[in-house]
């Protein structure tokens, strides 16, 4: 499957069955990073529904959401007109994209990176790169290689709403995971849809982002933890990279 179709049907439900990952608090450290920084307006790259997006937005910035999903963007696009967020979102994909315009910063939240093929992490750090005005500051995360190794590989993750049931079946081999992911879905009648749709992620390495980032004109300022959290033992590895 195709990276932009693999949320496809669970664009609708991705940040409601993620309401344990505590975004207000995620983006309050990214916006606080931020504001070292003299910055106006960002890009938001593999959005998603725009989480990130809009509590940039909230914090001051001017906004626009990148995503690969139209199904994703239209959810972004509709959870943005119920909050008076004035995001700007563009359908489109890192690795192939070059922006219309520069920014002063790029974010990529939430396993955007982890998506990227190997054999394109460079064209899209690029493209990231001739995005940002001079100076301009990069931060994205991933999740860690000891997270898919000891905690996502031969799992099965499941979570039971009313409204939706979520299956997500995990294999791990060398460098790569693939998360079969069904959905089953209730109807007004009781009776259930199901959808099914594959993710493929790949495992990288610190050293691989940050060869990525020096071949691709940044300067890495500090890679941590989740939160800022010891590297070691964190789910995510967040990197902070200025444009040079």
């Amino acid at each position: 499957m195709e990276r932009k179709n693999a949320y496809a049907n669970l664009a609708k439900w991705f940040e409601y069955l993620n309401d344990d990952c505590d975004y207000e608090n995620w983006s309050q450290y990214l916006v606080a990073g931020l504001k070292a920084y003299p910055l106006t307006a960002g890009i938001d790259i593999g959005c998603g529904g725009g989480w990130f997006t809009r509590a940039f937005e909230r914090a001051g910035y001017r906004m626009s959401g990148l995503d690969i999903s139209p199904e994703m963007l239209g959810f972004a696009e509709e959870q943005a007109r119920k909050e008076g967020v004035r995001s700007a979102y563009l359908l489109g994909d890192i690795v192939k994209t070059k922006l219309p315009k520069r920014f002063d910063f790029a974010s990529a939240v939430n396993d955007c990176v982890n998506y990227i093929p190997k054999e394109k992490l460079l064209s899209a750090f690029k493209n990231v790169h001739s995005a940002l005005n001079k100076n301009g500051i990069f931060v994205f995360d991933i999740s860690s290689e000891r997270k898919f190794r000891e905690k996502i590989a031969d799992t099965v993750s499941v979570d039971d709403r009313d409204e939706v049931t979520y299956l997500c079946f995990n294999h791990v081999e060398n460098d790569r995971a693939t998360l079969d992911v069904t959905l089953f879905i209730k109807n007004a009648d009781g009776s259930y849809d199901r959808r099914d749709e594959r993710h493929l992620q790949y495992i990288y390495k610190e050293e691989e982002i940050a060869v990525a980032l020096e071949h691709s004109g940044f300067r890495l300022l500090k890679a941590e933890g989740h939160l800022g959290e010891e590297k070691q033992t964190s789910d995510r590895i967040c990197f902070w990279a200025q444009k040079i």
